[in-house]
């Protein structure tokens, strides 16, 4: 859906005071929650935790026991 800068001005003033308020609250809230997402950053602090593994299992039996242990 496309709208124009005009038509939803034009929607916001057609609402009473306190859906307007709403509007912005909304705005507000979108806006803090596109900033949290956009600042954390990746973290990879476990790479190489089970490098001790390596020979040991396959990734895929790896899984399947982190699986097992997540619903246990």
């Amino acid at each position: 859906m496309s709208l124009s800068l005009q038509t939803l001005n034009d929607l916001f003033k057609s609402l009473p005071p306190a859906s307007q308020a709403e509007v912005i609250n909304f705005a507000e809230f979108l806006t803090k929650k596109r900033k949290r997402k956009a600042r954390r950053k990746l973290r990879q602090s476990w790479a190489g935790g089970l490098a001790e593994h390596r020979n040991q299992y396959t990734s895929i039996e790896l899984q399947k026991l982190a699986l097992e242990w997540r619903t246990n």
